[in-house]
């Protein structure tokens, strides 16, 4: 008897058994990995703060660090400031040291030229001086110290203030200013201006400063650092006196501390004063003029300047009733 076959069915119940079995597998996984991640990324969230604290923790300590190396460092730089401003005053001290030195080895040397030029100025008479010398008055000093009329109630000091005055001569004006004053116990006005003719107290100008202790003090105290604009020529200090300060009932005398004559025609100077500071029916004029001069550039072979300031003064001194003194040395 012939057996039938049997039908396959794709479909049948075991098949269906494998394929569910597969899924519940699946969503058993996908369950399972699905409740697990958070506690991972709990973790890793926890590590990731952990390690930023401690990164925290060492950025904290490596600015305090930088802190303590900056002022360190500032420490350092304030110390090598004040070295080096120490060196600057060694360096200082040896060149002025070395200077001195330097002068001292030559001051027989230069005080030879400086001795020689300053009596060829003071004794020589050149011929411009010769000429501006004709027919002068005779001029009679009724009272006077070590040659310098004192007679006069009124005293003007018209001081040069430039650059070679300053640095040459200054505490040596300062000491002649005082010795000058003392010539003088007690006058009625004093007034004090620079050859350009700047005031020392320009709330002065044009007015007496009254005589007083207290006054001269003062004077002395502010021509230690008073340093105006000059151009080296006392014309100008001279002419601003004489026109402002000029009157028929007062005796007033100019004083003239300078070294130099930087203008170029001191004849137009001599007419000038003679015009403004006119001679009286005996000769004898209103304001005296007496001057100092500073050897400051006798030694600098550009020193006529300094020879011509010697010159133009004598001139007028001797026509306008006063004395020159010519100075052999700028320090006292």
């Amino acid at each position: 008897m012939k057996k039938s076959r049997r039908e396959l069915e794709i479909f049948s119940l075991s098949f269906l058994d494998c394929i569910c079995c597969g899924f519940g597998a699946l969503i058993l996984l996908f369950v399972l990995s699905k409740f697990g991640a958070p506690v991972i990324m709990e973790e890793i969230r926890e590590d990731l703060e952990g390690e930023i604290l401690r990164l925290e923790q060492t950025l904290f300590e490596l600015r305090g660090d930088t802190e303590v190396l900056n002022r360190r460092l500032k420490s350092k730089e304030e110390q090598l400031s004040e070295e080096k401003l120490k060196l600057a005053r060694l360096q200082g001290d040896l060149s002025r040291i070395e200077g001195e030195f330097a002068a001292s080895k030559q001051k027989s040397e230069v005080q030879a030229i400086i001795e020689g030029k300053l009596a060829k100025a003071l004794q020589e008479l050149t011929e411009e001086m010769k000429r501006l010398q004709r027919d002068m008055p005779r001029q009679v000093v009724s009272s006077s110290v070590g040659g310098i009329p004192v007679d006069s109630e009124y005293i003007v000091f018209i001081i040069d203030t430039s650059g070679s005055m300053q640095r040459n001569a200054w505490g040596h004006v300062q000491k002649k200013m005082e010795e000058t004053l003392n010539i003088y116990p007690r006058v009625r006005g004093i007034q004090i201006m620079n050859d350009d003719g700047i005031y020392m107290f320009p709330q002065y100008r044009g007015q007496w400063i009254p005589d007083t202790p207290g006054r001269r003090k003062a004077i002395l105290k502010v021509l230690s650092t008073w340093r105006p604009f000059s151009n080296s020529s006392p014309v100008e200090g001279i002419l601003e006196a004489i026109a402002r300060y000029d009157d028929p009932d007062k005796k007033i005398s100019l004083y003239v501390f300078g070294d130099e004559f930087a203008g170029e025609k001191m004849q137009h100077v001599v007419e000038t004063v003679d015009r403004l500071n006119k001679a009286g029916p005996e000769g004898s004029r209103r304001v005296r003029i007496h001057a100092v001069g500073f050897p400051t550039v006798l030694n600098d072979p550009r020193g006529i300047t300094g020879t011509r300031f010697a010159t133009l003064m004598r001139v007028l001194c001797q026509k306008n009733g006063g004395t020159f003194v010519g100075l052999n040395a700028t320090r006292p």
